[in-house]
């Protein structure tokens, strides 16, 4: 770990690897009007700085619903006495694809989005149309598969619904009309840039991760700020250390061309007393560390790959970075550790610190101080054997050497490449004191597929990873772990044959919410892990599910669906359960009128 200040890196100094700032319209939108009826519409009121820092319990304004990225819903209508009597309220079918979405609901209105940039605002309560609008993408894009045309999250500020499409743009709508307000590129899809996550707002900017980092882009990915009212670009922040810098000298000498990776794929979180926003950045490519050059290590040089698997502190202002913390150095398993970082304060040795915590990949939670980035604590969840050892005070990882990949050789590694987690989300509930964590044990044997001699790399990770059970598995993949923070023991743990597919929604109803690849959606008591309602739904619950409140009545909303390349990876463990080929639906429930 290295802790130190590096100033954000001048758009204007991009080495001639990225493209420059472009602000253009769309070529081909459409927006259909509200229509009429539609009286919750007028009257949205504007999101307001106020309401970001202490959202309305009966609105989800963000990814995690709050700054501090708990994924906790204050309503508490819904409990573990009467959510026995929970029933559908109202479906909406969405458009077929990978549905990873998060829905935004703001005065009695949610806003969703769909495979292939459409997003749709509905009456919350009924499920009515309100206003779509349709993003004219072009046919490559269109057929291009995997997560391409997946979207998590959306924004919502002022008057404005912002959105990253899947052409690159960030766009903001009218969130009464749908109507284009302004449009911006950021860079070249053709480049291989994608956006998977979405904007969030911090301190009056815009705050977007960029992806695709795997499609050989020299340089690697980055992170944005820009201006709300214009999208104009005001900061960029990369990912991958620019030789000469602080932290630019550990690729084991590769020039800044011959650097691939360290996506942001998630959205951040942000503490608005310290005035910092937390992201989280995946691996380097290619995955394998001696295809890629950072193995054998040189005489003299250093291969940690920063800021690769890593924790960014950033000044929402400038991209100024604060500090920084790796949680696993020279990546060769694909293991991410971009996902969503929950801050919280901790009782540590008898001492009250600002934390931020984390789990990428292997499952492992690493908590830091906020404030400087120091080391507090970490601890294991699943079985894994790429780290041995973590040091207790300074939370370097020692790498498991027998588990490397390298060429020529398949090697075993647990976690697999999809992770003991994936994008679906972690959540932190004030009401037990406890993380709630959707986990999958499985394994993968890695085959590196080196390139031909004089072939040049054009992306991609470059192995192959056949998923198998864990040594002396007892046969279930999917777990749901429940961790008292203030201890670090487990409270409760519920494991299941099917791989848990859904992010976790704990309420102050006592229930924590979560659903699977065998498509059932279940509310489990948040202090014993008791399942206490299940509804089998159409297809793999996949999405993050969020509560709200209209009238005075509660909901509870999820999408499922399958398409999701996460999804498809863990189909591969248990081809006994099916899933249909299509069929994306959001579901919203509520109990029945007088309960």
């Amino acid at each position: 770990m290295k802790i130190g200040s590096v100033p954000a890196q001048s758009l204007l100094r991009s080495f001639g690897l990225i493209a420059p700032l472009l602000v253009i319209a769309a070529t081909s939108v459409s927006a259909q009007q509200p229509r009429p009826g539609s009286d919750v519409i007028n009257r949205l009121t504007p999101v307001t700085d106020q309401m970001l820092l202490n959202p309305p319990a009966n609105d989800w304004l963000m990814w995690r619903r709050d700054y501090s990225g708990s994924g906790y819903s204050p309503l508490a209508q819904i409990n573990k006495a009467n959510v026995k009597n929970l029933r559908v309220a109202w479906t909406w079918s969405l458009t077929n694809g990978p549905t990873e979405m998060t829905p935004i609901v703001h005065d009695g209105v949610i806003y969703i989005w769909n495979s292939g940039d459409k997003v749709q605002a509905l009456n919350a309560a009924t499920g009515d149309l309100i206003w779509e609008y349709r993003r004219d993408l072009p046919e490559k894009l269109l057929n291009a598969g995997g997560n391409t045309l997946a979207r998590r999250n959306m924004a919502i500020y002022g008057n404005n619904l912002i959105i990253a499409t899947s052409d690159v743009h960030i766009v903001a709508l009218n969130a009464k009309t749908g109507a284009v307000v302004w449009d911006h590129q950021t860079a070249d899809w053709h480049d291989g840039w994608l956006y998977s996550g979405g904007p969030f707002i911090a301190h009056g900017k815009i705050i977007q991760g960029m992806t695709g980092c795997g499609n050989a882009e020299p340089g690697g990915c980055f992170i944005t700020g820009n201006d709300p009212n214009t999208g104009q670009e005001l900061w960029r922040f990369y990912t991958i250390a620019r030789p000469g810098t602080p932290a630019g000298d550990t690729w084991n000498g590769l020039p800044l061309n011959k650097r691939f990776g360290a996506s942001a794929w998630i959205a951040g979180s942000y503490d608005p007393v310290l005035n910092t926003v937390f992201y989280g950045t995946g691996q380097p490519y290619p995955w394998i560390a001696e295809m890629r050059g950072t193995l054998p290590l040189k005489p003299g040089e250093n291969n940690d790959t920063l800021y690769s698997d890593t924790t960014l502190a950033l000044n929402p202002d400038t991209g100024a970075l604060k500090w920084y913390f790796q949680h696993l150095r020279d990546d060769s398993y694909d293991l991410d550790h971009v996902f969503e970082r929950v801050l919280v304060d901790l009782p540590v040795n008898g001492k009250t610190r600002k934390a931020v915590l984390t789990v990428g990949k292997p499952g492992i939670i690493d908590a830091l101080d906020r404030t400087n980035g120091q080391f507090l604590w970490s601890k294991q969840t699943v079985p894994q054997n790429v780290v041995s050892s973590i040091d207790p005070k300074t939370g370097v990882k020692t790498l498991n050497e027998a588990a490397i990949p390298h060429v020529g050789k398949t090697t075993m590694n647990c976690p697999a490449d999809p992770g003991a987690r994936g994008w679906p989300a972690t959540a932190y509930s004030p009401r037990t004191g406890m993380l709630y964590l959707p986990l999958t044990e499985f394994c993968s044997m890695t085959t590196p597929t080196p390139l031909e001699p004089g072939q040049v790399y054009t992306g991609g990770g470059r192995a192959v990873y056949r998923r198998v059970p864990v040594p002396h598995s007892d046969g279930n993949f999917g777990r749901i772990d429940a961790v008292k923070l203030s201890d670090r023991s487990t409270a409760w743990s519920k494991r299941q044959r099917a791989p848990e597919t859904s992010a976790v929604l704990p309420t102050a109803g006592g229930l924590v919410f979560a659903g699977s690849w065998d498509r059932w959606f279940r509310a489990y008591d948040d202090t014993t892990g008791d399942i206490l309602w299940q509804v089998r739904t159409n297809s793999a619950v996949n999405g993050f599910p969020i509560s709200y409140a209209v009238n005075g009545k509660q909901y509870i909303a999820v999408a499922t669906g399958t398409g999701s390349s996460q999804l498809r990876s863990l189909a591969t463990l248990v081809p006994e359960i099916p899933n249909p080929d299509a069929g994306s639906v959001l579901w919203v429930f509520a109990l029945p009128d007088g309960q």
